[in-house]
């Protein structure tokens, strides 16, 4: 969970109870919703007419609050206002792959039990697949409104998704993100963000309404939990304006202007000596004014004491809750506003219009999603209810993202898929084999069913042998002699290995990049023993290095499959029987143990040759690596070729050349440098094109393929990164079948970069698309 002091959420509910501005206990079964029609006040209240604009309803709303009841809004916790009707609202609920208990908002007590749990996001990610993404949204938001309808949750508002970048390989909370590539961070962030709200696919259908809110997290440059002694809590992230702009922020920025996400979560970390929760620039300037936010932003949970407490930014309580206040922040997770906002007030360190702008956000959002529209069994999502959760549809969906997320890494000599006939003995050993908890990942509720490996592997071959051979991921000790002879008596071994939450989670970041404990002595002595090569299966959020079984001939196959969720053990299963040709490819660089000498506080992103730093991610690392970002094999094999691309030349008439801007990085570009924030709209459109791009299965097994395009740089700036993603797809192919892909290339945003001081520039010169070992030239010319 967020980190929190729950008891005083809890002491302060209990105050407001007694003070009459709690609401009474929900209707069991029902949902508690304010406006209700059998009220005969309701008719008096401006706030409940739906004919009026919600900025009037809320305005009059407010207007009708008392200075107590407007603070007790201010918590995470909301307290109900009896005497107008409005009931309480918990604004912590979680969904980051699935209804979620981890906040306080959603029970799984009453006819709702379980509820979908799909992958992990960093497995997710590996599919490459945007509306896959979409469609899980889409069915995490119709089983959290199920809940909300069942009387089982006190609010729709979601703390997902998580779209930090995985920057560094030990953060315990990497498994969380799409992966450490910005534009696919983004790109999940408004496909999983439109799903989950209920907008089309596309974007541009919710008219307002909400099927449920989602909350973009954690702004900005937020990555490191607990290392080495520093903490989240008071960690001061130092980070240039060129990093911001081309690393950190373009995920948040996607997610609000084409995601429209309604929420945004500020971290707990300062960033460059301001706190992210009391930073007016970042929530004011830039979220509500650069990128037009329109919803509430919250802080991470304790992050306003933490403003006080642990980053002695402000002198005292009620100032941290000023400068959060003043910031642009409107609720707190936790209970530092609703104790100390009053005494702000009274200090004048804040002014009523401070707080009465939060309500605006707050209640606006709550109108959104028809919790002012009567009993909401009437409205829009009225009918969703328990026969909506664990659907066969959203069961199969889970498969379906579990098994196009698994990464092959290695399949020396074919021994992948395995054959039913030949396989008559298998063992399954490892401590990641049979425990069904281990496979969801962090932020997960009570799944639906679960299907552990074993469990799987069992239906495919009668004489199964299983020994864990560890307790758990950590290995302090290995069953290695009763593992050695077990491997020489069947037919075919697979090892289960990896990480758990022990190892990698909130507030837990590793200190190396290693299998834990004996991993290591038991893979290898099983692997000796064993009558054939054995099969590697690792179940983790952040890479490991497993180089020692990249070439050894004793270890056949190698395979990733993350936090695989619910079905998991199904979709490990059909992959290593071939039931399933995998297609997943690596969202996240997985670096070498020597990677671990560069400290997890340096957040810069560009190499340093002077320091011998050697950059971060795919874009800038200059380090060898023991899988490459984007790397996946598959049973079958592709073709690509480039069939047309129809380039534009960048129009003279609006091009202003930016005096230095190539050469401020010691550039080597051929050709002078364009800021693009003094183009027009209508010239960035115009220099769009077109890039079509021909795959071929020439292969003998159907597929799903990820298609990647890059661009790289002829000459990259000083620091500039070798290529960058521009846009992927996902195509299924019969096997000899080929399809043509069309990529729309924007050099305004495909081909800039990010100057030092965070303007971003366009440089004329030469550039490659590149897809697979196919490359195609292109040139602008910006005079």
């Amino acid at each position: 969970m967020e980190g929190f002091s729950a008891h005083r959420v809890f002491f302060f509910l209990a105050l407001l109870t007694m003070a009459g501005l709690a609401a009474p206990p929900a209707r069991a079964g029902a949902a508690p919703y304010a406006c209700d029609a059998s009220d005969p006040a309701t008719r008096s209240y401006g706030f409940c007419r739906r004919t009026l604009p919600i900025e009037k309803r809320v305005e009059d709303l407010v207007s009708r609050l008392t200075l107590p009841e407007k603070i007790s809004q201010l918590g995470n916790a909301a307290a109900g206002v009896t005497r107008l009707g409005i009931p309480a609202f918990q604004w912590w609920s979680e969904s980051l792959h699935g209804v979620s208990n981890a906040g306080r908002g959603i029970r799984f007590e009453g006819a709702l039990t379980a509820a979908t749990s799909f992958p992990q996001v960093i497995l997710t990610a590996a599919t490459f697949n945007p509306l896959l993404w979409y469609r899980i949204g889409q069915a995490v938001g119709t089983e959290v409104r199920a809940f909300y309808n069942a009387g089982q949750a006190e609010g729709l508002a979601l703390w997902s998704p998580n779209i930090n970048i995985f920057r560094d390989p030990r953060w315990g909370r990497g498994q969380e993100t799409p992966g450490e590539d910005p534009l696919t961070a983004g790109k999940y962030a408004v496909a999983y963000v439109r799903g989950l709200q209920g907008d089309s696919f596309h974007g541009g259908s919710l008219r307002g309404e909400l099927k449920a809110s989602a909350c973009c997290k954690h702004l900005t440059a937020y990555d490191l939990d607990h290392w080495k002694g520093f903490s989240r809590l008071s960690f001061d992230a130092k980070v240039s304006a060129q990093d911001l702009a081309d690393t950190y922020q373009p995920p948040f920025r996607s997610c609000v202007m084409e995601g429209q996400a309604s929420g945004i979560m500020c971290s707990y970390n300062l960033v460059n000596g301001v706190p992210t929760c009391a930073d007016y620039d970042l929530l004011t300037r830039t979220a509500r004014g650069s990128w037009g936010f329109n919803g509430y932003i919250t802080s991470d949970c304790d992050a306003v004491a933490a403003i006080y407490e642990n980053h002695r930014y402000a002198g005292s309580p009620p100032e941290a809750v000023a400068d959060a206040l003043r910031a642009g922040m409107d609720v707190n997770c936790g209970a530092y506003m609703q104790n100390y906002t009053e005494e702000a007030l009274r200090l004048g360190k804040i002014v009523e219009g401070d707080i009465n702008r939060a309500l605006r956000n707050l209640f606006s959002v709550r109108m959104r999603l028809g919790l002012f529209n009567g009993n909401p069994k009437s409205l829009a999502f009225g009918n969703l209810g328990p026969s909506q959760v664990c659907t066969q549809e959203h069961q199969d969906l889970a498969l379906e993202a579990a098994r196009d997320g698994i990464v092959l890494l290695k399949n020396a000599d074919h021994l992948l898929p395995l054959s039913k006939s030949k396989v008559a003995s298998i063992a399954i050993m490892g401590p990641n084999s049979n425990n069904a908890w281990r496979m969801l990942g962090d932020y997960a509720g009570p799944p639906c069913t679960s299907i552990t490996p074993l469990l799987a592997l069992k239906s495919y071959v009668s004489e199964t042998h299983y020994l864990p051979g560890c307790e758990s991921a950590a290995c302090p000790s290995a069953a290695i002699d009763e593992a050695v002879k077990l491997a020489g008596a069947v037919d075919q071994v697979v090892l289960f290995m990896g990480l758990d939450q022990e190892q990698e989670s909130e507030d837990l970041d590793r200190v190396d990049l290693v299998l834990p404990g004996m991993q290591r002595s038991l893979i290898t002595s099983v692997a000796k023993a064993a009558r054939r090569p054995v099969i590697l299966v690792l179940l983790c959020g952040g890479p490991v290095d497993v180089s020692f079984v990249k070439t050894d001939p004793t270890v056949g196959a190698i395979i990733w499959a993350g936090y695989p969720g619910q079905a998991g053990g199904t979709a490990i299963a059909e992959v290593l029987f071939g039931d399933h040709n995998p297609g997943g490819r690596l969202p996240v660089s997985w670096y070498p143990q020597e990677f671990t000498v560069v400290p997890m506080t340096d957040m810069r992103m560009r190499p340093d040759p002077a320091t011998g730093y050697p950059g971060r991610t795919y874009r800038f690392y200059t380090g060898e690596v023991v899988f490459p970002f984007g790397y996946g094999l598959s049973y079958s094999s592709y073709s690509y070729r480039f069939v047309a691309v129809a380039d534009r030349l960048l129009p003279s008439d609006e091009a202003t050349a930016v005096g230095g801007g190539a050469e401020e990085e010691g550039a080597s570009s051929d050709g002078d440098a364009v800021d693009v924030a003094d183009m027009s709209s209508e010239s960035c459109e115009r220099l769009k094109f077109s890039a079509v791009v021909g795959v071929r299965n020439t292969g003998e097994t159907a597929g799903r393929h990820s298609v990647l395009l890059f661009v790289r740089r002829s000459k990259p700036p000083a620091g500039g990164g070798g290529k960058q993603l521009v846009d992927f797809t996902s195509v299924r192919l019969s096997a000899g079948e080929d399809a043509n892909l069309t990529f729309v290339v924007n050099p305004c945003e495909h081909l800039s970069r990010a100057a030092l001081d965070g303007s971003k520039v366009l440089d004329g010169g030469s550039y490659s698309l590149v897809v697979g070992d196919e490359e195609h030239p292109i040139k602008l010319h910006p005079w």
